[in-house]
């Protein structure tokens, strides 16, 4: 029996209508180009809401079923059970022509795109909505967004947790009431383009090693080689380039594909070649070497020194207080093409001498004098860039936490010059929500709200520049952490958030630790980029598996054509354990004007710890020149 409404109650105009096909999939594992889908469940739906279809099945993936605790399906239970190319045809018989949906839809997209290139077949899906970025864009007053609790928190009965069916049925009634809410506050669908993926696309890339030692500096002339050293090589060899660099390698040298002011050594037959390294060499005063020299230095490599290994932060298992620190981070205004190296901030310690935040409180229903705005949301409309951008600021200033899109969460509006002209003032009418003029931010008189207002744990709110530990659970696996940005709906233009893993000297170890929607994901999977919607992409860390040459995180941003951050307005990031963890932290940034890359954040090491830094630094050179400054090779 389907649990099912057959009056789904959707809205049936415009961007709420759709035939969708509900999805759910329990896996082996998380990695989806490792790992295999043991169950499948399918519902599909039409534009008026009306079932039109289900299908549900095991599957015998023909290896270990992983985490057994979790799903239940053994490997007994799955025995007999048809394999994934058996009923990949009828699974995209239902896929075809639809929206995919699914609670985190790009896991489940990416593990059925990888069984369908298994199978030799095109996953037939076009677009997908993900009810987890739909949520984050509605924003209901819940401690998180996992399915039970938006379950919860909706009315929708869940029976079974981790079945896949059950899991589809619930996501069925979390649709619904997603899409009423988006209907009530105007808010477009967050619908992720998905052009079929070809087989080799999956084929899985074997992890690099990092280089085990710190970069020592730059080879004297005529001395020894020594281990962490950063080497380049250029031009034609007289053995073959993949000998050199796996003997370098075996040596303990850290072999990069680019050359910057952090290379030791650049290894040439042809100097006077005029290749980019060649030049990038001359430019940088990096020793050059030919190829019989490097052959005999790395008979003799010497000892050097090994990264520090730092545990991740380990913290109780209660909620923490994000502690703030504003520390000193460069204007936002730079000179085009400087090379991004935003300052470290001094950091205090907790009272303990542990560094570890004291457990977070509850946030008051209504501010203290000091700090009225504390736990209300406030959403600026009109006025010119910079005198929004000053009131968000106040917003902070003020204990509040400035929104960006409208949402169930905001609690006032202040209108600036032409913010009456908005087409969202009918929804904030028709919602009833405070509406003020600039002068209330001066001192501002607030109402208590409703009970519902307000989650039992608000996001901490950090300024431009603010630091927070992010914490660890003691005696469990350390979650990843997402690092997610998101801005008002563009029309015109496109936003890319992007991701660079550092090293000590601030560079990339090689290519593949710089991660964009070219490579959303680094040979490990510790990094990886998640797009949720047009106006909304994730970085997802998995810190404690972070090798120890990787110091640093920065999350940047970019934007293509001739447009720029100061048209884009405020962009908000946020910071949560797991894909539907609540939210520790929320900044928001929008301190641009003529920017066309923005650094967000940063997630970096310092001693023990992992912490996050809110950023809000912009330059007018475009993505080439960030990456670049950050040691990745782009082609000119």
């Amino acid at each position: 029996m389907s649990l099912v409404s057959t009056s789904f109650d959707v809205p049936d105009t415009g961007d709420y209508a759709h035939d969708w096909a509900l999805v759910d999939v329990e896996t082996s594992g998380l990695i989806a180009r490792r790992d295999r889908v043991l169950s499948v469940a399918v519902i599909t739906i039409g534009p008026d809401g009306e079932q039109t279809g289900e299908f549900s099945t095991l599957l015998n993936p023909a290896c270990d079923p992983g985490p057994v605790e979790v799903h239940g399906l053994t490997v007994e239970r799955l025995q007999g059970a048809p394999s994934f190319d058996q009923v990949a045809g009828r699974i995209g018989a239902m896929l075809q022509d639809r929206v995919l949906v699914a609670h985190n839809a790009q896991f489940d997209y990416d593990f059925l795109a990888h069984e369908f290139a298994r199978a030799r077949m095109w996953l037939p899906v076009s677009q997908r909505l993900c009810t987890l970025a739909l949520n984050r864009q509605v924003d209901p007053p819940t401690n998180d967004m996992k399915l039970g609790t938006l379950a919860a928190h909706y009315g929708v009965p869940q029976q079974r947790a981790h079945d896949a069916l059950d899991d589809t049925r619930v996501l069925a009634g979390i649709l619904r009431a997603s899409l009423r809410e988006a209907a009530r506050l105007d808010l477009p669908l967050p619908l992720v383009a998905c052009p079929p993926r070809a087989e080799s696309q999956f084929t899985p890339k074997p992890p690099k090693t990092p280089c085990a030692y710190r970069n020592p500096g730059r080879m004297t002339p005529g001395g020894p080689l020594q281990q962490g050293m950063k080497v380049a090589i250029t031009g034609e060899t007289a053995h073959a380039r993949a000998e050199l660099v796996g003997r370098a390698v075996a040596a303990g040298l850290n072999m990069m594909t680019s050359v910057s002011r952090h290379t030791s050594v650049l290894v040439t037959n042809e100097p006077a070649s005029g290749s980019a390294k060649a030049r990038r060499a001359v430019a940088e005063g990096v020793p050059v070497i030919d190829e019989h020299t490097f052959l005999r230095l790395l008979a003799d490599v010497r000892p050097g020194t090994a990264h520090e290994t730092t545990a991740a932060a380990v913290t109780p298992v209660a909620e923490p207080e994000p502690v703030p620190v504003v520390g000193p981070v460069e204007s936002a205004r730079t000179p085009t093409g400087a090379v991004p190296v935003p300052q470290a901030a001094a950091l205090p310690r907790a009272a303990s001498g542990t560094g570890v935040p004291a457990p977070r409180r509850p946030v008051p229903s209504v501010g203290t004098s000091d700090k009225p705005l504390a736990g209300r949301r406030v959403l600026v409309l009109g006025g010119v860039h910079a005198d929004a951008a000053a009131a968000r600021t106040r917003i902070v200033e003020l204990g509040g936490s400035a929104a960006i899109n409208l949402s169930a969460s905001v609690t006032d509006v202040v209108l600036l010059k032409g913010g009456e002209g908005d087409r969202r003032m009918s929804r904030i009418t028709a919602l009833e929500l405070p509406v003020h003029d600039l002068h209330w931010l001066s001192a501002p008189a607030v109402t208590a709200p409703t009970s519902a207002t307000f989650r039992t744990q608000e996001p901490h709110v950090m300024p431009r520049g603010g630091v927070i530990d992010l914490p660890m659970p003691q005696g469990r696996a350390a979650p990843e952490w997402y690092v997610t940005a998101g801005w008002a709906p563009q029309s015109d233009h496109g936003i890319d958030v992007v991701a660079f893993l550092l090293d000590e000297d601030e560079q990339v170890t090689f290519d593949e630790d710089f991660i964009f929607y070219g490579a959303p994901e680094n040979p490990s999977g510790t990094a990886r980029l998640l797009t949720g919607g047009p106006a909304e992409q994730t970085i997802a860390l998995n810190l404690a598996s972070l090798p120890p040459a990787t110091r640093k995180v920065v999350v940047a941003a970019a934007i293509d054509g001739a447009a720029t951050f100061g048209t884009v307005g405020a962009i908000q990031i946020g910071a949560a354990p797991g894909s539907s963890g609540a939210p520790l932290a929320r900044a928001t940034l929008d301190a641009a004007t003529t920017e066309r890359t923005m650094l967000l954040a940063e997630v970096y090491r310092r001693g023990p710890v992992w912490r996050l830094r809110a950023v809000g630094q912009g330059y007018d050179h475009g993505l080439d020149t960030l990456a670049r400054g950050y040691g990745v090779n782009i082609a000119d």
